[in-house]
């Protein structure tokens, strides 16, 4: 990762394109040959467009996901399903979902590799926890500007602050100081 991101920057790029959230598309069983044509095929029924790099951009109701093959020593081994890092998750949750029934309408499977596991429709609040994880590191240290948000948004704790509640406290106590005070005198 830190060599991909040291190359994007040396291009000229921005973390921006390095910076994605991916699922894989895999072979049920590990170590066997992958062939990418039947979901390349799928994908293209679903409406994903081909880009001039050799990739596939899948339009979803929530938003965009790249799609490209991954390659080791030449050969294909899964297919990478990418997502641009921001605040909101509901791009993300679509993915699981519509990317289980891909890999499940080809016979394969879809991996989270942040999560090491193997993902079913249910998942989506796994995935989208590790998600939004990712997107608030990237905002908050990287300064991945689609992603900044990310870094704010969790921060705010729910129900009153400790300092408002501090202020309620003492508050109750003169209240109650004045009280047993008045019914004395």
């Amino acid at each position: 990762m830190k060599a991909a991101i040291l190359s994007q920057l040396a291009r000229g790029g921005s973390l921006t394109r390095v910076l994605r959230y991916e699922l894989l598309v895999q072979p049920r069983e590990p170590g066997t040959p992958y062939d990418p044509a039947p979901v390349e095929a799928l994908l293209t029924a679903r409406g994903a467009k081909d880009q001039p790099d050799g990739s596939k951009l899948w339009r979803l109701k929530n938003g965009e996901v790249e799609v490209r093959r991954l390659l080791e020593n030449g050969a294909p081994v899964a297919t990478e399903l990418k997502v641009q890092l921001t605040d909101k998750t509901d791009l993300v949750r679509e993915l699981v979902v519509e990317g289980v029934q891909l890999a499940t309408d080809a016979g394969l499977r879809l991996v989270d590799p942040s999560l090491s596991k193997t993902l079913n429709a249910n998942d989506e609040g796994l995935v989208a926890d590790s998600y939004f994880r990712t997107a608030r590191y990237a905002g908050e240290y990287l300064g991945v500007s689609s992603a900044v948000m990310a870094s704010y948004g969790s921060q705010e704790p729910e129900g009153l602050k400790p300092g408002t509640k501090v202020l309620l406290g003492i508050a109750a106590f003169f209240f109650v100081l004045y009280l047993i005070v008045e019914k004395i005198l």
